[in-house]
């Protein structure tokens, strides 16, 4: 029951993050850089530097990494957030910015979670 609660609690801090920066960021369907693209990049950096540590250093309990890789980084970013807006993209016809919103984001996710992972080498 505690390693369920430690998600809950880190989800929720998540997805109050992501809400967050969503809204200052708002998405429109000529925007290809939205708040979903920034909070999915953050969130692949912070669970590089999250595993890096537990993983290299074991600086984090198994707990720590359940509440911040699992529970809060599992809340903040979001992967339907990204489907609707490629589908929003789709919709409008707007092949190129879907293409690059796509490619951006899978590319430069990856990317930030090796960089992450790269940071907390000893």
């Amino acid at each position: 029951m505690y390693k369920l609660l430690l998600v809950f609690v880190g989800g929720g801090f998540g997805s109050v993050l992501r809400y967050l920066i969503g809204r200052y960021f708002e998405f429109t369907e000529k925007d290809v850089f939205s708040g979903t693209f920034i909070v999915n990049v953050l969130g692949s950096l912070l669970i590089g530097i999250l595993f890096g540590l537990a993983e290299r250093h074991h600086t984090l309990t198994p707990n720590q990494t359940l509440l911040l890789a699992t529970g809060f980084c599992g809340g903040f970013t979001t992967f339907s957030t990204f489907a609707l807006e490629n589908t929003a993209l789709i919709r409008s016809g707007n092949y190129f910015n879907l293409f690059l919103y796509i490619s951006a984001t899978v590319i430069v996710g990856i990317g930030a979670v090796f960089l992450g992972m790269y940071f907390t080498k000893g």
